[in-house]
């Protein structure tokens, strides 16, 4: 199945060229609270508390007259995997992996949906895109091994990990409103037996930048599972940013970006940096 929100906060199942209102099936009756119905189905679906999906009289709508949303407008944590290919450790000139850097988080707060803008911070620092495979927690794991990995994922999507390249810490660069966009759907777990076999590209203004398969990365979605639970609990609805291949570069305002990932899907989104200001006027630069 692939599930999103769309036209407001609905949970939807897309169908072909439909997107079938399974809101209430799935979600249970609202309020949903920030994190939306669809982390609510997640959650249930965790705890056993939802039956068979009945189509009959649901509501349709053509998916090209649909408003796509972030799936999962505020995940609980959103993990990242820090230099996870070979090749964008060689063009970063890294001496380190994910091996040896470990994971760090992003601010739930900075996701993002299909068609909506990447906000650039500051005109004098380069803000780059960096096209990811994104897992979603379907259970909670703690200290799940290699070999179960799997068994935990609700489902997988298109992220995108934006960055500012400058002195901060990674979860600061990697924080600011807009820098997580996600979508346009999740594609459930059964859809996609082996993630580490997947075709994934981004383009840049009409410029492919990356493009790469799963297969080359150095922590693969089942060790990167593992990894990531012996170090903090998963819980349902929480994202894995699996990491980006080499191809990074400097977004500018007006810029599309388009990230495809085979069997997932195609998400795109836009570019704005006409708020941006400079580097040394951001709060706190004085007190140095």
């Amino acid at each position: 199945m692939r599930l999103t929100l769309f036209d407001q906060g609905r949970l939807g199942l897309v169908d072909g060229n439909d997107i079938v209102d399974v809101t209430e099936q799935l979600a249970g009756t609202g309020p949903y609270g920030p994190e939306g119905p669809l982390h609510r189905h997640i959650e249930r679906l965790a705890d056993g508390r939802t039956g068979p999906l009945d189509l009959t009289g649901a509501p349709h709508t053509p998916l090209a007259e649909a408003t796509l949303e972030a799936p999962l407008p505020r995940p609980g944590k959103i993990i990242g995997a820090p230099v996870n290919y070979l090749d964008h450790k060689a063009e970063m000139e890294y001496t380190t992996s994910v091996a040896d850097l470990g994971v760090f988080l992003k601010a739930n707060s900075s996701v993002i949906g299909p068609g909506q803008d990447i906000l650039l911070p500051y005109t004098d620092k380069r803000t780059d895109q960096e096209g990811e495979l994104g897992v979603i927690i379907g259970r909670t794991a703690s200290h799940v091994s290699r070999d179960d990995a799997l068994d935990h994922v609700f489902g997988y999507t298109c992220v995108l990990d934006i960055t500012v390249r400058s002195g901060e810490d990674r979860s600061t660069r990697k924080s600011f409103d807009t820098f997580t966009p996600i979508g346009p759907w999740i594609v459930t777990a059964d859809e996609i037996p082996d993630p580490d076999t997947l075709d994934l590209r981004c383009d840049v203004a009409g410029t492919t930048r990356q493009r790469t398969n799963t297969a080359d990365l150095i922590f693969g979605v089942r060790e990167l599972i593992a990894y990531t639970s012996s170090v903090m609990t998963l819980h349902p609805g929480d994202v894995i940013a699996t990491g980006t291949p080499a191809g990074v570069g400097p977004l500018s305002h007006g810029d599309r970006v388009v990230l495809e990932i085979e069997r997932v899907g195609r998400l795109e989104v836009g570019v704005d940096g006409s708020g941006a200001t400079a580097y040394a006027q951001r709060p706190g630069y004085h007190s140095r």
